[in-house]
């Protein structure tokens, strides 16, 4: 069953008892004094806030210098019990680490007097639990069920709930301003019809930004809450609109998950998978923020490049190598179809032949045969009905059973200790090795793509003879042990490891964010490693960028094998603000007009401007270019130079030249934190933010590549503050009657 949830425009309570502050934030409120004598409610919480820091750090310390017991000597047993309570402690105590620029706490609730038992109704709610010495709570982890009502209780449903008190802070975590809502008041009246009703909201968004992604956790609504706290099971699907904090989502709630299943997933570990590098740099601060450190962030193609292939010793170093080639595109997208999991299928048992002759077994001066129909009846009851190398151990075993009841015909007793002997004898072994020879993936794939004649069997009728010609290599290497394989390549590898013997495990939980990109045969891949276990899919189908995208959520869950994954569509942008998300909605009709439109929470006047440098002398549109760097720059936070990914070295080197230094975006881990301005190709854009976007040449990009325009609507809705469109060429039609600058 597929439940399908859509959250509207929405109202949102808030009260007007204080201000939150965000120091340089340009739209939010005044900022408070914190030092102010008059203020002592301010300097008493600043003091807590040293108490609780200074309680962390005893925690950290007290788990440092815990000895950790070991046990007995050199077993191998002994030894990996060493190691795991070694890395168990290390992984607590990381947990345990104060990071200097993250707020310990970010918000209080107190409660009807009588309401949280054998505690007191004062609770500060942080990012982790913290003690005192005596085991007092200092600080309530925000998953903890008593937090709930900090992001759920409104002034119709208080949920015993007297104030909610948000805390501003400094870049670099220093206490400085609070904001009270009294929600027993007696009133009901609310400000959450206006676009900005909630200042505190508001002005963490629009607080400058530099560097990795920054948790939520503050600020998370009511709606992605519900979400968060999901539970296990069944799977759920965020389908989300730009802004809409889907990725924040399913960070959040792995680490929720975490706390409340901790013991479950940690058997089989939980992993998230992103789209590129740059995407998980840019992730990779969030969860050890929320005290998370032990959860793996990968891209589907490390996955499975790191993964082993059955029954064949070099084959882990063939996937390993330098990296997979560029295949053919058109090749490269027939090999994500679903289809060729049949075909795969089908490329696999056809090494499976038909016996023409029985076998003679000799066991002193007495012989045993099993005639060829036999074995012929054995081989097509095997035939298709297991994986392939257990299919080979059973026809041994299913022999040298018919060898046994010959034996025992001539009044003999043979056990099993005989007839495991017959499985390994000499002319059983020859006739399995016959009939149903040892394989690899990479011999299979390599025959499938360099036979013509076995392709051609193997494809049957779901592969053209026009498709079958542009999957066929036109020079094939010499051998599967000297071939290159592309990306697509590795996935209809890791298809037959699984063909030919199951493999182990199951993850606990899955996150696969950017889900609408992936092949089917790459969600068949994921799905395999999260059999047993749930998942977390993110994604958004307007934004879906490669030529094998799938087109519905249903086939990405049935390509998963988890078509009980609940659908939830969220409509409404945090991040984006609304002038610049109508600009980018105008292409929805052209790539996702099932999709509802996006709103802005946020109206910022000014937020877009389009400049057209009116000549076609490149030096013309780089003058633009960097003028709109600079007036970006001139205000806070990051910036990003987005254009076609053929473009941006060129580019760059021409802002250089302008005086306008900056990173590349994925030359490193960390370019986003070595300069204020990025330079972004567009096929890396996606899942990132930064406050100021400037995108050059619209039509460039679109032209880039088949899916250009939903390429263009992921790079126009990349900034949280002002979005600066230059252009020399025509924009396409859907923009071309937006308001210039």
């Amino acid at each position: 069953m597929i439940e399908y949830v859509t959250t509207p425009a929405g109202r949102r309570e808030s009260a007007d008892a204080g201000t939150p502050h965000h120091p340089g934030t340009p739209h939010g409120p005044e900022p408070a004094d914190p030092d102010r004598p008059h203020d002592p409610e301010l300097r008493a919480e600043r003091a807590f806030l040293d108490t609780a820091r200074a309680a962390l750090r005893r925690m950290h310390a007290d788990v440092v210098t815990t000895e950790t017991p070991l046990i007995g000597g050199e077993d191998n047993d002994e030894r990996f019990t060493n190691e795991s309570n070694l890395r168990a402690r290390w992984l607590r105590a990381q947990a345990l680490v104060d990071l200097p620029d993250v707020p310990l706490f970010f918000g209080r609730i107190d409660y009807d007097a009588g309401t949280v038992a054998e505690a007191a109704d004062r609770i500060h709610i942080g990012r982790r639990h913290v003690h005192d010495e005596a085991g007092t709570p200092l600080v309530i982890d925000w998953r903890a069920r008593v937090s709930v009502p900090f992001y759920r209780a409104t002034r119709t449903d208080r949920q015993r709930v007297h104030r909610r008190r948000r805390y501003g802070f400094s870049d670099a975590a220093d206490l400085t301003a609070y904001d009270d809502e009294i929600l027993d008041d007696g009133s009901t009246s609310s400000d959450a019809g206006k676009p900005d009703a909630d200042a505190f909201l508001r002005a963490e968004i629009e607080r400058p930004r530099t560097g990795p992604m920054r948790d939520i956790v503050a600020t998370i609504q009511p709606e992605q809450d519900d979400l968060v706290r999901a539970p296990l099971q069944p799977s759920i699907c965020v389908q989300g609109a730009p802004g809409t904090g889907k990725t924040a989502i399913g960070l959040h709630r792995i680490a929720y998950l975490l706390y409340t299943e901790r013991e479950r997933l940690s058997r089989g570990g939980v992993v998230i998978v992103g789209p590129n590098r740059s995407f998980l740099s840019y992730i990779r601060k969030v969860l050890p923020a929320l005290g998370e450190v032990d959860v793996r962030q990968t891209t589907v193609e490390e996955l499975l490049g790191q993964a082993g292939t059955v029954g064949s010793p070099g084959a882990h170093g063939a996937r390993g190598q330098a990296g997979p080639v560029a295949g053919d595109p058109r090749a490269e997208q027939l090999k994500g179809d679903a289809r060729m999991a049949a075909v795969l299928l089908r490329a696999l048992w056809l090494h499976v032949g038909t016996p023409t002759e029985g076998i003679l077994y000799t066991k002193g001066s007495n012989r045993y045969r099993v005639h060829d129909y036999a074995v012929q009846e054995i081989v097509e009851s095997l035939r298709g009905a297991t994986r392939y190398a257990p299919g080979r151990n059973s026809l041994a075993q299913r022999i040298a059973h018919e060898v046994l009841v010959l034996m025992e015909h001539r009044g003999e007793s043979p056990d099993d200790r005989v007839q495991n002997a017959v499985a390994r004898s000499r002319p059983v072994k020859a006739l399995v090795d016959q009939v149903w020879p040892k394989v690899t993936p990479e011999q299979v794939l390599f025959r499938l793509l360099s036979d013509t004649e076995f392709l051609a069997a193997a494809a049957g009728a779901d592969l053209a003879a026009e498709e079958q010609a542009e999957l066929a290599w036109s020079k094939p290497p010499r051998s599967a042990k000297s071939a290159k394989w592309s990306p697509a390549d590795l996935v209809l590898l890791d298809e037959l490891t699984d063909l030919i013997e199951r493999r182990a495990g199951s993850l606990g939980h899955l996150v696969v964010d950017e889900a609408q990109d992936l092949s089917a045969m790459q969600l068949r891949a994921l799905g395999r490693r999260c059999r047993t276990g749930s998942a977390t899919v993110l994604g958004d189908l307007a934004q879906a960028t490669s030529p094998w995208t799938t087109g519905s959520w249903e086939q990405v869950f049935e390509h998963l094998e988890m078509p009980e994954t609940r659908l939830v569509e969220l409509e409404r942008g945090f991040r984006v603000p609304g002038e610049i998300i109508d600009f980018a909605a105008r292409l929805l009709p052209a790539i996702a007009p099932a999709l509802g439109r996006p709103t802005g929470i946020r109206s910022l006047p000014g937020a877009l401007r389009i400049s057209a440098a009116h000549s076609p002398d490149p030096q013309v549109l780089l003058d633009s270019l960097a003028d709109a760097c600079r007036n970006a720059l001139a205000g806070e936070g990051s910036v990003a130079m987005i254009a076609a990914d053929a473009d941006v070295a060129d580019l760059r080197a021409g802002l250089l030249d302008r005086g306008l230094p900056s990173a590349l975006l994925g030359s490193a881990d960390d370019a986003m934190e070595t300069a204020r301005l990025v330079c972004a190709p567009a096929m890396l854009a996606k899942g990132l933010e930064f406050d100021a976007v400037v995108v050059a040449e619209p039509a460039r990009i679109v032209a880039a590549e088949p899916r250009g325009m939903a390429r263009l609507y992921v790079v126009l809705t990349r900034a949280v503050t002002s979005l600066h469109v230059v252009h020399a060429e025509p924009l396409p039609a859907e923009l071309r009657d937006a308001a210039g600058p």
